[in-house]
C-alpha cells in the first residue's frame, strides 16, 4: 500500500481503535492487491498460444468470418491463435469442450446464431447454454439472402407466396440440415406469409444449392457470399434478404420487410465467447482488442467481400442480443413444430 494511503487512513482510524483499524488496513490493503492482480493478469495475458474453437468444419460461414478477425486479433497481441474446427453434434462437440476448458483466457469460441438454435433443437446439451459461457463481442451480421431457380419465373417474394398458397403445401425449401439458418430463416418467412411448404433438409449446402439451381427444390435461403456469384451469373433470382436493412452488396433486392413481411427477418450473426469463470480484465481486453481488429480497414474489407454487416455492440448489449436470440429461436422452433432431437 502506498505511505500517504496508508497515512490517510490511520489518522482516519485512530479514534476507532487498534483492532477496528487492523481490520480497516487488511480491507483497503486486499481491495488494492485484488486491484493490482487484475490489471496484471490482463497487462500479462497472453503469454503463451491461444486456441479459437470453431464448432464447424474449415470453410463455414462461422469458419471464413471468424479467421479474418482472429488473424488480425493474434498480430495486436503478439501470440499465435490456433484455429481448432471442431465439428460435430451440430456444433455442440466443439461447444462442450469449450465449456469443460480452463477460464484462463487460452480457450476461445467463434460461434453463430447455430449457438441459439442447438438450445431449442436438441433435448439435451452437455452444456448449459446461458450459464456456462461469458459473451465478448459480436463479429458481425451476415444477411442470408432468399434465392429460387430462374426456371420458377418469380421476380418478388409475392410471386412466390402467390404459387406457395394456390397450391398449398405443394412448394419444398431446403435447408443445410434441421435447425440450420437456412432451415430456421425459411421457417420465419413461412411464418410470417401465412404458407405450407415441405421441408428438405440436406447434409450441407452445397447439395442444397445445387438442386435450387435446378428448379428440384423451389427456394432456399443461404448466405450472401457463396450466392453473389450465382445471382450475378444468372444461375439464381435473389427475392429478399432477410435483414433489417438492405445489405450492402446486393443493394436492388429489397428486405423482407420490405416484400410486406414484418416479421420474417433472420439474423445470422457470428461472435465470441469464452468460459463463464474467465477474469472479467481478461474478457475486457478480449473485447477491446477485438474491436480494435474489426476496425482495420483492410479486415472490413475482407468482410465487406463476405456480405458481413457490421454489429456494434458492447459486451453487455451483446449478451442480451444473445439471449434474446436463444428465447426468440426456441419460441420459433416450438411454433414450427420442428421436433427436438437426441
Amino acid at each position: 500500500m502506498p505511505m500517504n494511503t496508508r497515512r490517510h487512513l490511520q489518522d482516519v482510524i485512530g479514534p476507532m481503535g487498534a483492532l477496528a483499524g487492523a481490520v480497516m488496513l487488511l480491507t483497503a490493503s486486499a481491495a488494492i492487491l485484488a486491484l493490482t492482480v487484475a490489471t496484471a493478469t490482463a497487462q500479462a495475458w497472453p503469454t503463451r498460444p491461444i486456441l479459437a474453437v470453431i464448432p464447424f468444419s474449415a470453410g463455414n460461414a462461422n469458419d471464413v468470418v471468424g479467421r479474418v478477425v482472429l488473424d488480425q486479433l493474434s498480430q495486436q497481441l503478439g501470440e499465435p491463435i490456433v484455429i481448432e474446427n471442431r465439428a460435430g453434434a451440430g456444433g455442440t462437440t466443439g461447444v462442450a469442450f469449450v465449456a469443460k476448458a480452463a477460464p484462463d483466457g487460452y480457450t476461445i469460441l467463434v460461434h453463430s446464431s447455430t449457438f441459439s438454435a442447438a438450445q431449442a433443437i436438441y433435448k439435451s446439451l452437455p452444456y448449459d447454454t446461458l450459464h456456462d459461457f461469458a459473451s465478448i463481442i459480436p463479429l458481425g451480421l451476415q444477411p442470408t439472402v432468399l434465392v429460387t431457380s430462374p426456371s420458377k419465373g418469380w421476380k418478388t417474394v409475392a410471386d412466390l407466396i402467390s404459387a406457395a398458397r394456390a397450391k398449398p403445401g405443394s412448394l419444398t425449401f431446403a435447408s443445410a440440415g434441421i435447425g440450420s439458418a437456412s432451415h430456421l430463416a425459411a421457417e420465419r418467412l413461412r411464418f410470417s406469409a401465412g404458407f405450407q411448404a415441405l421441408h428438405v433438409p440436406y447434409r450441407g449446402p452445397n447439395e442444397a444449392l445445387s438442386d435450387v439451381i435446378t428448379g428440384r427444390i423451389d427456394f432456399y435461403f443461404l448466405p450472401i457470399a457463396p450466392a453473389l456469384p450465382l445471382i450475378n451469373d444468372g444461375k439464381l433470382v435473389a427475392l429478399a434478404v432477410s435483414t433489417a436493412n438492405r445489405a450492402a452488396s446486393l443493394p436492388n433486392v429489397p428486405t423482407t420487410a420490405e416484400a410486406g413481411l414484418k416479421d420474417a427477418a433472420y439474423h445470422f450473426w457470428t461472435g465470441l465467447f469464452v468460459p463463464e469463470q474467465t477474469p472479467k480484465s481478461i474478457i475486457t481486453r478480449l473485447y477491446d482488442e477485438t474491436r480494435k481488429a474489426l476496425a482495420v480497414p483492410t479486415v472490413q474489407e475482407r468482410l465487406l467481400k463476405l456480405g458481413v454487416d457490421p454489429m456494434s455492440m458492447d459486451t453487455a448489449e451483446f449478451d442480451a442480443y444473445f439471449r434474446e436470440d436463444v428465447r426468440s429461436t426456441v419460441k420459433l422452433v416450438r411454433d414450427a413444430g420442428i421436433p427436438q432431437t437426441d
